[in-house]
């Protein structure tokens, strides 16, 4: 029986089905548990990278971009291209004063939206599905497509100003229809 300290791993999972990958994936990480081994996983599949690593490197034409725990590149990527490389999302570009900090909440996102902000400079802003949701009070956004997806539908939504954000609802919602969305949270990139 071998004990190896680093074990090399080029995509094993690409030519499965789903469900095999995801057992596939739960006997990888009791391995690494249980052997202590240092395992390197290429992948392409985010879903496999965020399930089974301890940190995640973002590469693009051979150069390092980020390299952090799966929820921290998630929740807060380092750049445009690591934003739109890492999950689901739209990456939208809005007039932020310099110096505010780099997670926006809802009341100062409704605000930059609300108020006429020529000059301000502006920003690049990733919003992910999960922090769109429903709100009468909201920003009133024109549906652009509806996607089903089984447990919920993906929607593709147009901003007053012509911006697309992307937004999950577990309700049927149809092309054309006028849709009041909040965003829970967004980070400035």
């Amino acid at each position: 029986m071998t004990s190896p300290d680093v074990v090399l791993l080029d995509e094993p999972l690409a030519n499965l089905d789903r469900h095999l990958k995801k057992e596939m994936e739960e006997t990888f990480r009791e391995f690494h548990q249980r052997s202590g081994a240092t395992m390197v996983y290429v992948t392409h599949d985010q879903s496999e990278a965020m399930a089974l690593a301890t940190d995640v490197a973002v590469m693009s034409e051979g150069r390092l971009l980020q390299v952090a725990a799966p929820a921290e590149i998630y929740a807060r990527p380092e750049g445009r291209l690591v934003g739109g490389l890492v999950g689901q999302g739209a990456i939208l570009s809005l007039a932020i004063p310099d110096g505010k900090p780099r997670l926006i909440d809802w009341p100062a996102l409704k605000a930059i939206w609300s108020e006429q902000q020529d000059k301000t400079p502006r920003a690049d802003v990733l919003v992910r599905p999960e922090d769109v949701v429903a709100d009468a009070e909201g920003i009133s956004c024109r549906v652009e497509s509806v996607l089903y997806e089984g447990e919920r539908y993906a929607l593709r939504l147009s901003l007053p100003d012509g911006q697309i954000l992307r937004a999950h609802s577990r309700e049927a919602i149809k092309p054309g229809d006028v849709y009041a969305v909040a965003v829970r949270s967004a980070w400035r990139l």
